[in-house]
């Protein structure tokens, strides 16, 4: 069987960058069972109440909902266990020393299979207030007006 090159998305988690500002972002190998790999494979995950958390010096990605392998056995998963994540020592101490401070969280915003390797992009961030979602969303709106005035103006143009 051919390897496998390049990014397939599973499964991206919209809401967390409605909720937080994002601060940075890493790219994480995940340690999976076999089930879970076939799960994903089938494209089947949620990251919608997914956090990560640093315990102990190592970093546990927690509530994200993959869901059990249809034709598992007695050897399927658990659909929302805790899985590790895989960051270089570097990145793990860098990232105890940023979420300590108050307001700042690590959370999950994609799931995918890079090269073949299940893979998760998590972010370190900073929850939004009321107040910047509202104008998070009224840039989006007028950026988005913006840009059909002036396609309709170059459309007048071109008529």
């Amino acid at each position: 069987m051919a390897k496998e090159t390049g990014r397939k998305l599973i499964a991206q988690n919209k809401k967390a960058r409605h909720d937080y500002h994002i601060l940075d972002t890493y790219e994480c190998g995940l340690v999976l069972t076999g089930t879970e790999v076939k799960s994903l494979r089938q494209g089947r995950a949620s990251l919608v109440d997914g956090f990560a958390q640093l315990d102990g010096g190592e970093a546990w990605l927690h509530n994200v909902h993959i869901p059990e392998y249809s034709q598992g056995t007695w050897t399927n998963h658990a659909a929302r266990r805790r899985r590790k994540l895989l960051l270089h020592r570097a990145e793990i101490d860098k990232l105890i020393g940023k979420t300590q401070e108050t307001g700042h969280t690590l959370v999950p915003l994609a799931l995918y299979f890079k090269d073949g390797r299940a893979k998760v992009e998590v972010a370190l961030a900073k929850g939004k207030k009321e107040y910047d979602k509202r104008q998070t969303l009224r840039e989006r709106q007028d950026r988005r007006e913006a840009e059909r005035a002036i396609s309709a103006a170059r459309r007048r143009q071109r008529a």
